[in-house]
């Protein structure tokens, strides 16, 4: 069938492990473009972290859509205008920020020039800082430096340890945020019910589509909800194992073309 929407992970998906998109991806997903599928890069990333992409991929051009933050903000790409927003509830930043200097994870987030954060030193904070190729400031209270709406905190620390960290923080905020691991040193915190497949599922109802109109392509654990979603799920072959099982089909890695081989199959070669 043809799909209309294409959702994709950034990093591990999109991206090779250069953080580049590969040429024969770039071409396959600019090809979709011109057909008229609506490209939806989804990330757990800040929405500066995602436009270079979505420039590179002349998404204003297209029509494309910049989903951040994991699904706390959705906008449209060629007006600008913001189609999804949701705000991290404010009474629980300082719980959060304890929480993390107690199991000793780095909480960090974001204004509007990059990543704030109360040690900017740490390596996962630098990686998130690399990811999105954006500045790091330092502060002394980062709960206090916050005075303005976020979206989300995102926890970083030792692979070996964040298992348990979520696991901890599921149930100290339960029925209070939404808490995916993104990467083994991220966990994504944001506002209640907020992840990938919500916010996907609204921006489809604005346009008339359901979630057969979808195809999604991700590797980590934060997209699980949009990889059972779509209409179609495609697993990226380095995907984590809950990832793969629960796609509907696997492609290539990310260091081989996987995005672009399964837009070439699933949408240009059907609408041949």
């Amino acid at each position: 069938m043809g799909y209309k929407v294409l959702a994709l992970d950034l990093d591990g998906t999109l991206t090779n492990s250069e953080k580049v998109i590969t040429p024969r991806t770039k071409a396959a997903l600019q090809e979709a473009a011109r057909r008229g599928v609506c490209i939806v890069l989804a990330s757990g990333r800040p929405t500066v972290g995602i436009l270079p992409l979505a420039r590179e991929l002349e998404l204003e051009k297209y029509g494309g859509c910049i989903l951040s933050y994991n699904g706390g903000k959705i906008i449209a790409c060629r007006s600008g205008r913001t189609l999804v927003q949701y705000a991290f509830p404010p009474d629980l930043i300082e719980p959060v920020c304890t929480f993390s200097r107690y199991w000793n994870v780095v909480p960090l987030t974001y204004d509007a020039s990059g990543i704030i954060t109360e040690q900017a030193d740490s390596p996962y904070v630098q990686e998130e800082a690399r990811i999105n190729r954006i500045p790091v400031r330092q502060v002394k209270d980062l709960p206090a430096e916050i005075r303005y709406p976020i979206h989300k905190l995102l926890l970083t620390g030792d692979p070996a340890d964040m298992p348990h960290v979520e696991e901890l923080m599921q149930q100290e905020f339960a029925g209070k945020l939404s808490i995916y691991r993104s990467q083994p040193f991220f966990i994504e915190t944001m506002p209640l019910h907020v992840e990938k497949a919500a916010s996907l599922e609204l921006l489809l109802r604005g346009m008339g589509l359901t979630a057969k109109d979808l195809m999604a392509c991700g590797d980590g654990w934060n997209d699980l909800p949009m990889i059972r979603f779509a209409g179609l799920g495609v697993a990226m072959g380095n995907a984590q194992a809950p990832v793969r099982a629960a796609a509907d089909c696997l492609t290539a890695d990310n260091d081989h073309d996987g995005v672009g081989l399964a837009v070439e199959r699933y949408i240009l070669q059907e609408g041949n």
